[in-house]
């Protein structure tokens, strides 16, 4: 599974070329880790929907290969930190960052088990598949990662948890915005205040 620390699958590496944000990038993907094929609906809504300040910090928690944290960074100009905790999974992530040019400080972490700073912005595609508990681990321990005024952003499908998400992030926020939905995708968003 893509959330394993060692995908133990066969590797089958793949180039993808896509447009982010307006920019062209190419990634590397392989078995083992998430959406290998092409970039996932979700992730292109979630992307399509931010808005972030350059210069500001971003934490991409169960990263994947990449795609959000890097596109975030050479687009929108944010300081970003990826994690994940499948070691395929970062490689790749490095060497897409290297193969687009882009600056993004790239770690191994379970969830926020390494993380020691805290963010202007966490963003997630959580992995639904590792169940409804490390959702709501991303959620609850992603307010103490973040600055004042930091923003936690999720992508999540309604039939996949979107609605329990929701009142978990606002349990713990005291807040929580449906910044979009699309297709059965809903685009959640807390502040630390």
């Amino acid at each position: 599974m893509y959330y394993a620390e060692k995908p133990t699958s066969a590797h089958d590496i793949h180039e993808l070329k896509v447009n982010l944000l307006g920019e062209d990038f190419y990634f590397l993907t392989d078995a083992g880790v998430f959406s290998k094929r092409m970039i996932d609906y979700g992730s292109q809504v979630l992307l399509n929907t931010l808005d972030l300040e350059a210069g500001k910090t971003l934490l991409d928690i169960g990263c994947g290969y990449g795609p959000l944290g890097l596109a975030l960074a050479k687009v929108q100009g944010v300081r970003a930190t990826l994690v994940d905790i499948n070691l395929r999974a970062l490689a790749l992530a490095q060497q897409n960052a290297d193969k687009n040019g882009i600056d993004a400080h790239i770690f191994q972490s379970d969830l926020y088990e390494k993380i020691d700073s805290s963010f202007d912005y966490i963003i997630s595609n959580p992995p639904i598949r590792a169940g409804k508990k490390i959702v709501h681990s991303i959620i609850e321990e992603g307010k103490e990662h973040l600055n004042s005024s930091g923003l936690l952003t999720i992508v999540i499908q309604k039939k996949q948890g979107a609605p329990s998400a929701k009142v978990k992030m606002q349990d713990v926020f005291g807040n929580c915005e449906v910044l979009k939905r699309d297709k059965g995708y809903y685009i959640l968003q807390s502040e630390k205040i």
